[in-house]
């Protein structure tokens, strides 16, 4: 038997074993087994063209793709619009609901919501690579995708320049690290101008209310508090936790914010909004600074979020003034 025959036998039984832990798990019928296996194996082929890949994710987890990526599920918004953002959204075979940016986002397949996936949809599309939200998606879902050998990238940007360290790494798997590398400069180039305007300016205490039902704020650790104090401001429960701990009307009237965030929908207010007014002796109500903001803009770990946060350093500003 030649070199080439046994290496093909090889790589066919570890096929029918991967093919096999499929059929277990997801209850594919034999035929649908073969055709899979052809197509992994036919993807394996393609695979030895080209550099392989290695790129640390953010569980600080190796992997290894032995090309860069052409077929990507992304597990969540923030995901599918960094990868938009660097001229990687071709590469993007499925996604999760509400990854609506860019406007071509919105024809993408669908696997599911963030915490409920549909993990035969996601095996059929035979990804090359897994970007998964780490805190975002089912664990259980995520550890049966790399038990059936998918290689799983876990994304979790939990800092301001995360996102422009994640721009670089994307770049890595699509290898589009040229567009990376210029998306992130402008990332960091941003930042760095935000934060030499507002850092020096006097503190203004906020209340960041992401919710109303329960009324729910953001702690030290959430990247919306990172945002605040960007703008100069003082988060007035960045002590509590969990990282988006439930608060009370009682503890909000005893922190008396000077200004007040609350997150919208799209670009309108929130309905509930308009419920601060009764409390008047509240610095913010009284002084007209209780403000909304589109979530898009400061909940997706993505280049928008300086977008948010120069809105948010704007509410800030206008609080400072007599």
């Amino acid at each position: 038997m030649t070199l080439g025959k046994r290496r093909w036998r090889t790589k066919a039984r570890n096929d029918r074993i991967v093919c096999s832990k499929q059929q277990k798990l997801l209850g594919l019928i034999p035929l649908g087994c073969v055709v899979l296996t052809l197509c992994l194996f036919s993807v394996s082929l393609a695979a030895t063209a080209g550099a392989a890949v290695e790129v640390v994710d953010d569980s600080n987890r190796t992997i290894r793709l032995p090309r860069v990526a052409q077929r990507i599920v992304s597990l969540a918004p923030h995901i599918t619009e960094l990868l938009y953002e660097i001229g990687a959204g071709k590469t993007i075979v499925g996604t999760v609901d509400y990854s609506d940016y860019p406007e071509e986002a919105k024809h993408l397949p669908r696997i599911g919501r963030h915490n409920a996936l549909d993990l035969e949809t996601i095996v059929m599309l035979r990804p090359d690579v897994v970007i998964a939200w780490r805190s975002g998606n089912p664990v259980h879902h995520v550890e049966k995708l790399i038990s059936l050998g998918i290689p799983v990238y876990y994304s979790e940007p939990t800092r301001l320049l995360d996102v422009a360290d994640t721009l670089l790494r994307f770049g890595q798997i699509t290898g589009r690290q040229t567009a990376a590398k210029l998306a992130q400069q402008k990332f960091v180039a941003d930042y760095q101008r935000l934060k030499a305007r507002y850092q020096q300016q006097s503190k203004v205490t906020v209340f960041y209310e992401i919710w109303n039902q329960p009324m729910m704020s953001v702690n030290s650790d959430h990247i919306i508090n990172e945002v605040i104090e960007l703008c100069g401001g003082d988060n007035v429960f960045k002590s509590l936790a969990p990282l988006t701990p439930t608060v009370n009307v009682e503890a909000v009237l005893k922190a008396d914010p000077q200004v007040i965030i609350a997150s919208g929908v799209g670009d309108a207010p929130p309905p509930w909004l308009g419920e601060w007014d009764r409390w008047q002796a509240l610095a913010a109500v009284k002084r007209g600074h209780v403000y909304s903001i589109n979530p898009d803009y400061i909940h997706r770990q993505t280049s928008r979020i300086l977008i948010g946060a120069a809105r948010v350093c704007a509410f800030l500003d206008k609080a400072r003034q007599p």
